[in-house]
């Protein structure tokens, strides 16, 4: 859809029409990749599980990730602070800060994550589904780092975080 009047670009994805990736602990549901945004956002919905862990510590070079908590709770590091996003919180991270994500121990979480400036993503979440589900190897998250702007970094204070939730 074009808006006539500023020449940008409306999206609209339907619920019942979004792709999903699944995975033991958590269902995504991509809403809108870079290509139907003119680049400058990408934005997809994660539902997590009870003790499901989301992403290892990663940073990202070129994109702001933004999280919205709709229910649940969300354990986040962001550099080297562990907090708990509740229903309702909102989270700027900005480039090259190291950041991870899970269920907090014990919730649900329902997540809105929104990339800007856009990036394809899409394929990188389904890459993750695949091998979470055991159909793809986990060297290819690591040699796709470049193409995703995915960058993983080791935490002791997430490791550690993880390991007290247990």
């Amino acid at each position: 859809m074009t808006n006539t009047e500023t020449g940008g670009q409306l999206v609209l994805t339907r619920n019942t029409e979004a792709e999903t990736c699944a995975d033991p602990s958590s269902v995504i549901t991509l809403l809108a990749d870079s290509d139907s945004t003119a680049g400058s956002f990408t934005s997809y919905r994660s539902t997590f599980a009870k003790g499901a862990v989301g992403a290892p510590a990663h940073f990202h070079t070129k994109a702001t990730e933004l999280f919205f908590v709709i229910s649940g709770s969300l354990q986040v590091l962001t550099g080297e602070e562990v907090t708990v996003l509740e229903a309702g919180d909102f989270l700027a991270v900005p480039p090259h800060t190291p950041h991870a994500f899970a269920a907090a121990p014990g919730c649900e979480a329902d997540v809105l994550f929104v990339f800007t400036p856009g990036m394809g993503r899409f394929d990188y979440l389904r890459l993750l589904g695949r091998v979470m589900r055991g159909e793809a190897d986990a060297e290819e998250i690591a040699a796709s780092a470049e193409r995703f702007d995915n960058h993983y970094v080791d935490s002791p204070v997430w490791r550690a975080a993880l390991e007290a939730a247990v």
